[in-house]
């Protein structure tokens, strides 16, 4: 019988919004957070007429809202989201295509690039591998960098290639929702594009 693996995208995929905006609005507030996101605007804009790189928009934001957060404080607020707001966010679909592999036996990996410290608590609950952008701690504080690259389009690829041997696998699925999954996307032997709606 042929190993399978299944990759699936995070934010938009498997969740009805992004999670690291989420994560942001639950730990600051609406207020703090348009306050933020104003002030963000022009960063923002640059991204989007690739002027900067995701990565680049990601860590100013990171860097405003969560810099010189105790790691500690920021983990706890992680796990209390993931108990308390995203669970309304998750698509019944993808639990659905989740637990089939589960039956099957198959190999499952989120990927996302959003921070690890935001995902890695709803993919242990439901004992899943995770893959996401790994935010740099100095001194036990936050400092808004991201730690190697943002795990975002061919970062994916390689993320995955470090942890897994691709190639011991007979089918591999992946399932995304944007253009930042399409490399990964691309490797799959089967590709499912925004299959939850």
């Amino acid at each position: 019988m042929q190993r399978s693996i299944a990759f699936f995208d995070f934010d938009g995929t498997i969740t009805t919004r992004d999670t690291f905006l989420e994560i942001i609005r639950y730990t600051k507030g609406e207020l703090r957070f348009a306050a933020g996101f104003a002030l963000m605007s022009p960063w923002i804009a640059a991204m989007k007429l690739k002027l900067i790189s995701n990565s680049d928009a990601k860590q100013r934001v990171m860097r405003h809202f969560f810099g010189g957060t105790p790691v500690d404080q920021f983990r706890q607020q992680c796990e209390d989201f993931v108990h308390r707001k995203l669970p309304n966010l998750i698509r019944p679909g993808a639990l659905r295509q989740i637990d089939e592999y589960r039956k099957q036996g198959a190999e499952i990996v989120v990927v996302s690039a959003s921070p690890e410290f935001v995902v890695a608590p709803w993919c242990n609950l439901h004992q899943l591998s995770c893959i996401g952008t790994r935010l740099e701690v100095k001194d036990g504080l936050i400092t808004g960098n991201i730690e190697g690259k943002n795990c975002y389009g061919p970062e994916k690829v390689a993320r995955i290639q470090e942890r897994f041997d691709v190639g011991l696998f007979g089918e591999i699925h992946a399932y995304g929702d944007s253009s930042g999954d399409k490399a990964m996307l691309d490797m799959a032997t089967t590709a499912h594009y925004k299959p939850f709606r």
